[in-house]
């Protein structure tokens, strides 16, 4: 059976219906129907060993290899980040991140050709910026990047900062064609980083009501779904930040994951959140998405219609 409804309500669809559905979700990205929702795992397309981090386990030992923190919270970033906050001062935690991420890491086919659609929204979910270079390549002028900003340098009522692709802050956005969305900061073009317990403790109060998120991003998901690709949800913060994101958008809602490699916590998540797993390998499912024969230095290729996707 190729598509299947689990016994906790999850479903999953695997093989041939597997590869059809991502080329309905070509379509649907190509026709601005689907919102592409990317993560960390992406960074493994071009290499085994990608030059930045590419789990929060790695950003917690590339930390500890700057100063060690206590062994009962090694292993954790957020608490990591929050030790060295406290220990090093705020600007140290901030610089460290920034030499850690500071790798340039180049833009896979699926970046690439993302960056050419006209699409309304694109969240990345890491702090590496690969998303945002592809745009940079592109010479657009109709994209913003808006970034989440930690509160801790007292930066007031204020949840996220804006950029256009050379950098420059943008107070006020008319109508973009794309927005790029990095909940979680970015290395470029500032260095902002939401990571530190402290940075996420008014966001987490705040986010059920969805404060944080922009406004031009809620508006932008009321009428489309999402697509999780090279994302994980293993860990309560990234499905808190999920959850909200997609929160009163339309759906559907689909995943690129491992199936059989899914946690009891993620297949909770999933199930209770509606997103339908595509069980394929991330780089298959990434080389399905990206039409046969497309341009993808800059250059327009053809592209689907997106008449054929159904929520089914």
């Amino acid at each position: 059976m190729n598509t299947i409804l689990t016994s906790d309500r999850l479903l999953i669809v695997r093989n041939g219906d597997a590869e059809k559905r991502l080329k309905l979700l070509q379509e649907a990205l190509a026709a601005d129907r689907i919102i592409p929702y990317l993560g960390p795992d992406l960074l493994r397309l071009q290499s085994t060993e990608p030059p930045v981090p590419d789990t929060p386990e790695a950003v917690s030992a590339a930390l500890n290899k700057r100063t060690l923190a206590p062994s009962r919270i090694r292993s954790n970033m957020w608490s990591v980040a929050q030790f060295i906050e406290q220990r090093r001062h705020r600007r140290t935690l901030q610089t460290w991140m920034a030499e850690i991420f500071g790798a340039p890491v180049a833009p896979t086919a699926l970046h690439d050709w993302l960056a050419t659609l006209p699409i309304s929204l694109i969240v990345d979910g890491w702090y590496d910026g690969t998303m945002r270079a592809a745009f940079a390549k592109t010479g657009r002028t109709d994209v913003v990047e808006m970034q989440g900003v930690t509160r801790a340098n007292g930066g007031g009522d204020i949840w996220t900062k804006t950029y256009d692709l050379s950098g420059r802050d943008v107070e006020r956005v008319s109508a973009p064609k794309t927005v790029l969305y990095a909940p979680h900061g970015s290395v470029m073009p500032a260095s902002n980083f939401l990571v530190s317990d402290s940075d996420y403790v008014e966001v987490l109060t705040e986010i059920d009501i969805q404060t944080p998120i922009p406004e031009m991003v809620k508006e932008r998901r009321t009428d489309r779904g999402f697509l999780f690709i090279g994302c994980r949800f293993n860990d309560q913060m990234l499905r808190i930040y999920a959850r909200q994101i997609i929160k009163r958008s339309h759906g559907p809602h689909f995943a690129v994951l491992d199936a059989e490699g899914l946690t009891k916590n993620e297949r909770r998540f999933l199930a209770a959140s509606a997103i339908t797993v595509v069980d394929l390998p991330t780089g298959e499912a990434a080389a399905l998405l990206v039409p046969f024969g497309i341009k993808t230095d800059g250059e327009e290729g053809h592209t689907a219609s997106g008449s054929n996707f159904r929520s089914g």
